[in-house]
C-alpha cells in the first residue's frame, strides 16, 4: 500500500492497518468488557474467536454469502458462550480453568471442522469506499473500510448508554459489583451472567468473522494471533469501559500495523520486532494494572471471586 507514496504511506498504511486490525480488538474487547461487567471473566474467547473464523469462512464458501458467514460466527461464538457460562458458575469452578478448557476445546474445534477449508477461497465481505474518484490505487485502498468496523463503532457508545441508562444494564452491574446486593434486589445472578457471557460471545464471534471474511480473509489455523487473550489485557487497561475498549482497541490495531507499513518502504531491520508491538503493549499493559501500588478504577467488585 505504502510503496507508490514512499515515506508519505507509512501514516496512510497505518491509519488504514488500524481500522483492519481493530476491528476484531474492537468486538472482542466488547465481548469482554460486557461479560467482566457482570463479575465473571473469559479467557476462552481465544478459541471463541477462532471457532468465529472458521465457521463465517465456511458458511460464506458454501452458501456464498459473507453476511449468512457474520451470522453463524456470532451464534457459534453465542453457542460456546452458554458451554461457559453454565461451567463457570458451577460450585468451586474456576474462571481461568474453564477460560483454559474453552481455548482448547474452540480451537479443537475450529481446527477439525476448518481443515476443508483452509485451500478453497471464500466469498468476502463488501467494503466501503471512503476516496473519491481522483485519487491513486494506493489512497483507494487504504480507504476501503468494513461495515463491521463501523458496527463496532456503533455499538461501543449503545454499550455505555446500556450500563448507564437501561435495567438491565443495572443488573449486570448490581451483580458484577455485589452479587449479594442483586440477590436482595431478587436479581438472578446465574441468569444474569449467563446471558452477558452468551452476548459478549457473540460479539467475540463476530470479530473472528473479520479476520477470515476481511482481514487478512483467509482461514488459517493461526489466523487469531492470540487476540483473544490481548483483549482481555485490553479489557483492564480500557478500565471496563466500552467507549475506552473502543480507542485501545484501535491503538492495538495500529501497533498491528506498523511492522508491514515499514516493512513496506524497505525498512526491513528490526521487522520482527516492529510486529510484535501489539504483544510489547499487551505485557506492558499487564505490568502496570499488576502493580500492587496501583488500584484499577472501575474494576467490577465480584471480578475473580467464586461466587
Amino acid at each position: 500500500m505504502a510503496e507508490g507514496l514512499g515515506w508519505w504511506g507509512v501514516p496512510l498504511a497505518i491509519v488504514a492497518g488500524t481500522m483492519r486490525g481493530g476491528t476484531p480488538f474492537l468486538f472482542v474487547s466488547l465481548g469482554e468488557c460486557l461479560t467482566e461487567k457482570s463479575g465473571k471473566i473469559n479467557l476462552g474467547l481465544e478459541g471463541t474467536l477462532l471457532t468465529g473464523a472458521m465457521t463465517a469462512y465456511g458458511v460464506s464458501y458454501l452458501t456464498g454469502s459473507p453476511w449468512l458467514g457474520i451470522l453463524a460466527a456470532g451464534l457459534a461464538g453465542l453457542v460456546l458462550g452458554s458451554i461457559h457460562g453454565w461451567l463457570s458458575q458451577q460450585f468451586r469452578v474456576n474462571d481461568v480453568a474453564v477460560g483454559i478448557a474453552m481455548i482448547i476445546f474452540g480451537s479443537g474445534i475450529a481446527f477439525f471442522f476448518g481443515k476443508p477449508f483452509i485451500q478453497p477461497s471464500a466469498p468476502q465481505l463488501p467494503t466501503l469506499n471512503l476516496a473519491g474518484s481522483n485519487v491513486s490505487p494506493a489512497v483507494e485502498a487504504a480507504l476501503q473500510i468494513s461495515p463491521l468496523f463501523l458496527l463496532g463503532l456503533a455499538i461501543a457508545p449503545l454499550m455505555k448508554w446500556f450500563f448507564q441508562s437501561t435495567r438491565w444494564g443495572l443488573y449486570v452491574r448490581a451483580v458484577g459489583d455485589s452479587p449479594d446486593a442483586a440477590r436482595a434486589m431478587g436479581v438472578s445472578i446465574f441468569k444474569v451472567r449467563m446471558l452477558s457471557i452468551m452476548a459478549g460471545s457473540f460479539l467475540a464471534g463476530i470479530g473472528g468473522a473479520s479476520l477470515s471474511l476481511y482481514y487478512p480473509g483467509v482461514w488459517t489455523e493461526r489466523i487469531s494471533s492470540g487476540q483473544g487473550l490481548m483483549a482481555v489485557a485490553l479489557v483492564i487497561f480500557a478500565r471496563w469501559n466500552p467507549m475506552i475498549c473502543l480507542w485501545a482497541s484501535l491503538l492495538f490495531g495500529g501497533a498491528q500495523a506498523l511492522g508491514p507499513s515499514l516493512q513496506s518502504v524497505g525498512i526491513k531491520q528490526g521487522y520482527y520486532l516492529f510486529n510484535a508491538a501489539p504483544y510489547v503493549l499487551t505485557l506492558l499493559i499487564m505490568i502496570v494494572t499488576c502493580s500492587p501500588k496501583r488500584t484499577l478504577a472501575g474494576v467490577p467488585g465480584a471480578l475473580g471471586m467464586d461466587n
